[in-house]
């Protein structure tokens, strides 16, 4: 699907805010409710606009450790991956798992309550995980930039 300036309009705004009314967004895009929810729903129904959801802070929550995990695995063959993929999308604690060029094969965002609960994660879920030869931790201490929003410009879309 290719976007025009609207779309992309409606983009940049529902990253922002995903809870704005039909009625809003369309003052702000500066077309009718009607062409604007119909422009919305286009933009689900292509899987652009996947989800809608809150951004929690975790740290409200109780999870006060954020790491970042590269992990190698042993053998690389399409089974072994797909089998390190499908366990991966078990574990609650993990938030993103990525494919990734470089020494490690993968690198996972993790949340978890505090260090004692990662010490006991990693013993007893990241070293069972099908396949994975080598872990290697990174434990965030400060986050000074965190996006949740791509900035769309029309160059983006060609």
């Amino acid at each position: 699907m290719k976007l025009d300036p609207t779309d992309i309009k409606i983009l940049n705004i529902l990253q922002r805010d995903g809870r704005i009314t039909n009625t809003e967004l369309a003052k702000r895009i500066n077309i009718s409710p009607p062409p604007t929810l119909e422009r919305v729903k286009k933009l689900e129904k292509n899987g652009i606009i996947q989800r809608y959801a809150a951004i929690v802070d975790p740290v409200a929550i109780g999870y006060q450790t954020c790491t970042f995990v590269e992990v190698t695995l042993s053998r690389h063959g399409r089974k072994n991956v797909e089998d390190f993929i499908r366990s991966v999308q078990k574990i609650d604690e993990i938030m993103e798992c990525h494919h990734v060029t470089g020494d490690a094969d993968f690198l996972l965002k993790i949340a978890v309550k505090n260090i004692p609960a990662y010490e006991e994660l990693v013993f007893h879920k990241l070293t069972e995980l099908p396949h994975v030869q080598h872990l290697k931790t990174m434990v965030v201490l400060s986050t000074f930039k965190k996006e949740t929003a791509f900035k769309i410009k029309e160059e983006n879309n060609d």
